[in-house]
């Protein structure tokens, strides 16, 4: 096996986990509560990176788009149920969280317990049992309390945020795990619900950190490396530290920009593209796509959704003309010795994509996403550096035009 570049040797070695771990403990931190676009933790986590940035000899601008009806909890929903015999308080975030299509009820509503479909909904909270789609509930709950949907949690027992979703419904609705769904179904008839639904639609601004290092000479390439640093926010009395999601893809793109910006060949150029809003559609990454777009640019994309525990392999979705780049990340995979698989990876390399430019997605994310258990000391190191070592070699690869590179595990 023949000796990889010498250059791309030093580069891999200067890939750095405690500081990618240190970037992940800083954003999933209280200080900037969960990073929701528009919240001000995550204007915070905004000036907070681009304060990284610009310590890495970047040209950073802060690029804003107006963003609206964003879901949010704005108190801890307060739900008791009566079974007949005894009265149980539920959990906000594991047995009860506000459904992303409800209307906001700040006050507690009293009613019998029933079941969407079976007699008169007037006045009561109506379960909707298995089969039944919340457009039909509706269609049953003329008058009706509230509707309560069955939602599975995650394996720590948390439901998680959601906050793309459909525009609020004419009633309150709860999610509420399996087995408190099915106690309400069984005593239908018998007991009572108190709950309210405190949940509103704000208009926000959000805002995307562009970053460039100019080519040193007449372009050959250029790469935009890009993550979302938003996250679902935190709750009332609820942290929702967003390290994995995506905390750690955020790092893994300072840390490469860290090592690749003063050290591509003439006349590569890099950027890196830090992206608001993608838990509300990704629309940040489609508001770059069209500026992109506009200017008549054409970057190969790589975007990191998630950095935070490999499994078997990591996913690699492509999209757009990305064929060449997608054989330069193969290449760089098995070089750096990191598995790769085709996999969804549903986030911000789908706009770019479907604005015409080369993109790929890589993911390693892991449990617990949108949800308390999403914390820091989940994230495995090891794969931070895997996935920096990833996109440092093809970023590497792209600018060098290299036609082929030894793998370091000899296949």
């Amino acid at each position: 096996m023949s000796t990889p570049p010498v250059d791309l040797a030093r580069l891999l070695a200067e890939v750095d986990a405690d500081r990618m771990v240190g970037t992940v403990g800083a954003l999933a931190g209280p200080v900037f509560t969960g990073r929701r676009a528009g919240s001000p933790g995550g204007r915070k986590a905004r000036r907070w990176l681009g304060e990284q940035l610009s310590s890495l000899g970047a040209r950073v601008d802060d690029v804003s788009f107006e963003v609206r009806a964003v879901p949010q909890i704005h108190a801890v929903p307060k739900v008791r149920r009566h079974d007949g015999i005894d009265l149980h308080r539920l959990v906000f975030g594991r047995s009860v969280m506000p459904h992303p299509a409800s209307a906001d009820l700040p006050a507690a509503r009293h009613g019998e317990l029933a079941v969407a479909g079976s007699g008169d909904p007037a006045g009561r909270w109506l379960a909707i049992p298995a089969g039944m789609s919340l457009f039909d509930a509706y269609g049953h709950a003329d008058g009706a309390a509230g509707l309560l949907i069955a939602r599975d949690t995650d394996p720590d027992g948390w439901h998680y945020t959601v906050l793309a979703g459909p525009d609020p419904g004419p009633l309150p609705i709860l999610m509420l795990d399996p087995v408190t769904h099915a106690a309400l179904i069984a005593a239908a008839g018998a007991g009572w619900f108190t709950a309210n639904a405190p949940i509103r639609r704000i208009d926000v601004t959000a805002t995307n950190l562009h970053a460039n290092w100019p080519a040193s000479g007449p372009p050959i390439s250029e790469v935009l490396l890009t993550a979302h640093y938003d996250g679902v926010g935190d709750h009332p009395d609820l942290r929702q530290p967003g390290a994995s999601d995506n905390a750690t893809g955020v790092a893994v793109v300072l840390e490469a920009a860290r090592i690749l910006s003063p050290g591509l060949p003439h006349g590569a150029g890099l950027a890196v593209a830090l992206l608001d809003a993608e838990e509300l559609g990704a629309l940040g990454s489609a508001h770059h796509a069209d500026r992109l777009r506009a200017a008549g640019a054409s970057p190969s994309v790589i975007n990191v959704d998630g950095a935070g525990r490999l499994g078997a392999a990591a996913a690699v979705e492509a999209g757009g003309p990305a064929h060449r780049l997608l054989a330069l990340l193969d290449q760089a995979g098995r070089h750096t010795g990191l598995p790769l698989t085709a996999g969804p990876v549903a986030s911000d390399n789908r706009r770019y994509a479907a604005a015409g430019f080369a993109a790929v997605g890589i993911g390693a994310g892991m449990g617990g996403y949108h949800s308390p258990a999403d914390t820091p000391e989940r994230v495995d190191p090891a794969t931070l550096v895997a996935v920096c070592r990833l996109v440092v070699a093809t970023v590497w690869l792209t600018a060098t035009s290299t036609p082929t590179l030894s793998s370091l595990i000899g296949d």
